[in-house]
Protein backbone atom coordinates (compact mmCIF):
# COMPACT_ATOMS: atom_id res chain seq x y z
CA UNK A 1 0.00 0.00 0.00
CA UNK A 2 1.37 3.39 -0.97
CA UNK A 3 1.11 5.28 2.17
CA UNK A 4 2.73 8.40 0.87
CA UNK A 5 1.00 11.55 1.04
CA UNK A 6 1.13 13.53 -2.54
CA UNK A 7 3.06 16.49 -2.56
CA UNK A 8 1.50 20.07 -3.29
CA UNK A 9 2.13 23.38 -5.03
CA UNK A 10 2.47 26.47 -2.98
CA UNK A 11 2.60 29.04 -4.73
CA UNK A 12 4.19 32.77 -4.33
CA UNK A 13 3.28 36.10 -5.90
CA UNK A 14 6.14 37.68 -8.14
CA UNK A 15 7.92 40.62 -6.20
CA UNK A 16 5.67 43.36 -7.57
CA UNK A 17 2.20 42.52 -8.76
CA UNK A 18 -0.46 45.29 -10.49
CA UNK A 19 -3.77 45.40 -10.64
CA UNK A 20 -4.64 42.96 -13.39
CA UNK A 21 -2.51 40.25 -11.02
CA UNK A 22 -5.83 38.94 -9.38
CA UNK A 23 -6.83 37.96 -12.67
CA UNK A 24 -3.57 35.89 -14.02
CA UNK A 25 -3.49 34.52 -10.55
CA UNK A 26 -7.13 33.09 -10.96
CA UNK A 27 -6.22 31.78 -14.36
CA UNK A 28 -2.90 30.12 -13.10
CA UNK A 29 -4.84 28.44 -10.39
CA UNK A 30 -7.30 27.06 -12.83
CA UNK A 31 -4.29 24.88 -14.17
CA UNK A 32 -4.44 22.62 -11.36
CA UNK A 33 -4.27 22.08 -7.54
CA UNK A 34 -2.43 24.54 -5.37
CA UNK A 35 -1.80 24.30 -1.58
CA UNK A 36 -1.31 27.94 -0.62
CA UNK A 37 -1.02 31.07 -2.28
CA UNK A 38 2.36 33.20 -0.12
CA UNK A 39 1.72 36.88 -0.75
CA UNK A 40 4.90 38.40 -0.78
CA UNK A 41 6.19 41.99 -1.25
CA UNK A 42 8.80 43.28 0.46
CA UNK A 43 9.56 46.72 -0.53
CA UNK A 44 5.64 47.79 -0.25
CA UNK A 45 3.91 49.31 2.02
CA UNK A 46 1.24 48.48 4.97
CA UNK A 47 -1.17 50.20 2.66
CA UNK A 48 -0.18 48.53 -0.41
CA UNK A 49 0.12 45.16 1.37
CA UNK A 50 -3.17 45.47 2.55
CA UNK A 51 -5.07 46.11 -0.59
CA UNK A 52 -3.21 44.10 -2.58
CA UNK A 53 -4.27 40.81 0.17
CA UNK A 54 -8.04 42.09 -0.02
CA UNK A 55 -7.78 42.49 -3.89
CA UNK A 56 -6.18 38.29 -3.98
CA UNK A 57 -7.34 36.36 -0.99
CA UNK A 58 -11.19 36.10 -2.45
CA UNK A 59 -9.11 34.25 -5.51
CA UNK A 60 -7.19 32.25 -3.70
CA UNK A 61 -9.74 30.93 -1.35
CA UNK A 62 -12.17 30.67 -3.79
CA UNK A 63 -9.12 27.87 -5.78
CA UNK A 64 -9.54 26.22 -2.09
CA UNK A 65 -5.78 27.20 -1.49
CA UNK A 66 -4.67 29.07 2.28
CA UNK A 67 -3.93 32.71 1.78
CA UNK A 68 -0.78 33.66 3.66
CA UNK A 69 0.53 37.25 4.07
CA UNK A 70 4.57 36.96 4.22
CA UNK A 71 6.58 38.55 7.12
CA UNK A 72 3.56 40.72 8.55
CA UNK A 73 1.83 38.89 11.55
CA UNK A 74 0.50 41.87 12.06
CA UNK A 75 -1.12 42.66 8.78
CA UNK A 76 -2.24 38.76 8.11
CA UNK A 77 -4.39 38.79 11.38
CA UNK A 78 -5.66 42.62 10.23
CA UNK A 79 -6.87 40.91 6.57
CA UNK A 80 -8.03 37.84 8.00
CA UNK A 81 -5.23 35.69 6.38
CA UNK A 82 -5.22 31.74 6.53
CA UNK A 83 -1.82 32.08 7.92
CA UNK A 84 1.35 33.94 7.57
CA UNK A 85 5.19 32.99 6.95
CA UNK A 86 7.93 34.26 8.73
CA UNK A 87 11.59 34.40 8.20
CA UNK A 88 14.28 34.01 10.70
CA UNK A 89 15.11 38.14 10.64
CA UNK A 90 11.11 38.75 10.41
CA UNK A 91 8.43 38.44 13.34
CA UNK A 92 9.38 35.53 15.87
CA UNK A 93 7.35 32.00 15.98
CA UNK A 94 6.07 32.74 19.04
CA UNK A 95 5.19 36.98 18.17
CA UNK A 96 3.51 34.83 15.16
CA UNK A 97 1.33 32.46 16.91
CA UNK A 98 0.20 34.87 19.00
CA UNK A 99 -1.11 37.49 16.81
CA UNK A 100 -2.78 34.40 14.17
CA UNK A 101 -4.17 32.56 17.16
CA UNK A 102 -4.32 28.75 17.61
CA UNK A 103 -6.23 27.67 14.70
CA UNK A 104 -4.22 29.54 11.54
CA UNK A 105 -1.18 28.65 9.82
CA UNK A 106 2.10 29.96 10.90
CA UNK A 107 5.12 28.37 8.44
CA UNK A 108 9.06 29.00 9.27
CA UNK A 109 11.96 29.34 7.18
CA UNK A 110 14.82 27.58 8.03
CA UNK A 111 17.38 27.62 5.64
CA UNK A 112 19.45 24.99 5.71
CA UNK A 113 19.74 24.16 9.62
CA UNK A 114 18.81 21.28 11.17
CA UNK A 115 18.49 23.10 14.34
CA UNK A 116 16.36 26.04 13.05
CA UNK A 117 13.57 23.36 11.87
CA UNK A 118 13.84 21.02 14.81
CA UNK A 119 13.49 24.47 17.04
CA UNK A 120 10.42 25.32 14.70
CA UNK A 121 8.56 22.22 14.81
CA UNK A 122 8.75 21.45 18.73
CA UNK A 123 7.47 25.19 19.20
CA UNK A 124 4.34 24.37 17.04
CA UNK A 125 4.81 25.72 13.16
CA UNK A 126 2.28 24.13 10.84
CA UNK A 127 5.65 23.67 8.05
CA UNK A 128 8.96 24.36 8.08
CA UNK A 129 10.89 25.55 4.78
CA UNK A 130 14.10 24.58 3.99
CA UNK A 131 16.20 25.75 0.98
CA UNK A 132 17.25 27.48 -1.53
CA UNK A 133 17.86 24.09 -2.97
CA UNK A 134 18.91 26.49 -6.83
CA UNK A 135 19.72 29.86 -7.52
CA UNK A 136 16.89 32.21 -7.74
CA UNK A 137 15.77 35.35 -9.89
CA UNK A 138 13.29 36.24 -6.97
CA UNK A 139 15.96 36.84 -4.49
CA UNK A 140 19.59 36.14 -3.36
CA UNK A 141 19.41 33.54 -1.04
CA UNK A 142 21.43 33.17 2.13
CA UNK A 143 22.21 29.52 1.95
CA UNK A 144 21.86 26.50 -0.41
CA UNK A 145 20.40 23.45 0.87
CA UNK A 146 20.56 19.77 -0.19
CA UNK A 147 17.81 17.23 -1.21
CA UNK A 148 18.94 15.15 1.66
CA UNK A 149 17.96 17.23 4.43
CA UNK A 150 14.21 16.53 3.49
CA UNK A 151 14.87 12.77 3.81
CA UNK A 152 16.43 13.62 7.11
CA UNK A 153 13.11 15.57 8.55
CA UNK A 154 10.75 13.07 6.49
CA UNK A 155 12.50 10.45 8.78
CA UNK A 156 12.16 12.47 11.99
CA UNK A 157 9.36 14.53 12.07
CA UNK A 158 5.53 14.89 11.04
CA UNK A 159 5.68 18.48 10.88
CA UNK A 160 5.36 18.90 7.00
CA UNK A 161 8.40 20.30 4.87
CA UNK A 162 8.36 22.57 1.99
CA UNK A 163 11.55 23.16 -0.48
CA UNK A 164 11.84 26.32 -1.88
CA UNK A 165 14.43 28.64 -4.08
CA UNK A 166 14.81 28.19 -7.47
CA UNK A 167 12.76 25.62 -8.80
CA UNK A 168 11.24 24.77 -11.71
CA UNK A 169 9.11 22.17 -13.25
CA UNK A 170 12.35 20.51 -14.69
CA UNK A 171 14.55 20.31 -11.76
CA UNK A 172 11.41 19.55 -8.63
CA UNK A 173 11.33 16.31 -8.92
CA UNK A 174 14.50 15.32 -7.00
CA UNK A 175 12.59 17.07 -3.93
CA UNK A 176 9.45 15.25 -4.62
CA UNK A 177 10.80 12.15 -4.29
CA UNK A 178 13.45 12.80 -1.43
CA UNK A 179 10.34 14.12 0.56
CA UNK A 180 9.41 17.70 -0.05
CA UNK A 181 5.30 17.83 1.30
CA UNK A 182 5.18 21.35 -0.70
CA UNK A 183 7.12 22.84 -3.38
CA UNK A 184 7.54 26.56 -3.59
CA UNK A 185 7.75 28.04 -6.70
CA UNK A 186 7.19 31.48 -7.71
CA UNK A 187 9.51 32.51 -11.50
CA UNK A 188 9.23 29.06 -11.78
CA UNK A 189 5.26 29.62 -12.52
CA UNK A 190 4.91 33.42 -13.60
CA UNK A 191 8.03 33.07 -15.56
CA UNK A 192 6.83 29.77 -17.42
CA UNK A 193 7.38 29.50 -21.46
CA UNK A 194 4.10 28.48 -21.79
CA UNK A 195 2.39 30.48 -18.86
CA UNK A 196 1.35 30.33 -15.34
CA UNK A 197 -1.85 27.83 -15.99
CA UNK A 198 0.43 25.72 -18.21
CA UNK A 199 3.34 25.96 -15.09
CA UNK A 200 0.28 24.88 -12.29
CA UNK A 201 -0.77 21.90 -14.61
CA UNK A 202 2.75 20.30 -15.71
CA UNK A 203 3.56 20.68 -11.44
CA UNK A 204 0.30 18.58 -10.86
CA UNK A 205 1.51 15.93 -13.87
CA UNK A 206 4.97 15.48 -12.16
CA UNK A 207 3.43 14.96 -8.65
CA UNK A 208 0.68 12.81 -9.95
CA UNK A 209 3.78 10.88 -11.31
CA UNK A 210 6.17 10.82 -8.52
CA UNK A 211 2.98 9.59 -6.46
CA UNK A 212 2.43 6.87 -8.66
CA UNK A 213 6.20 5.40 -8.93
CA UNK A 214 6.65 5.45 -4.81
Amino acid sequence: MNTRERTRLYLITPPRVDAGFAATLKDALSGGDAAAVQLRLKDADDATILATAKALMPVVQDAGAAFILNDRPDLAERVGADGVHVGQSDASYADARRAMGPDRIVGVTCHDSRHLAMEAGEAGADYVAFGAFHASDTKAPPTFADPEILEWWQALMEVPCVAIGGITVENAEPLVRAGADFIAVSNGVWAHPAGPKAAVAAFNAMFDRALADS
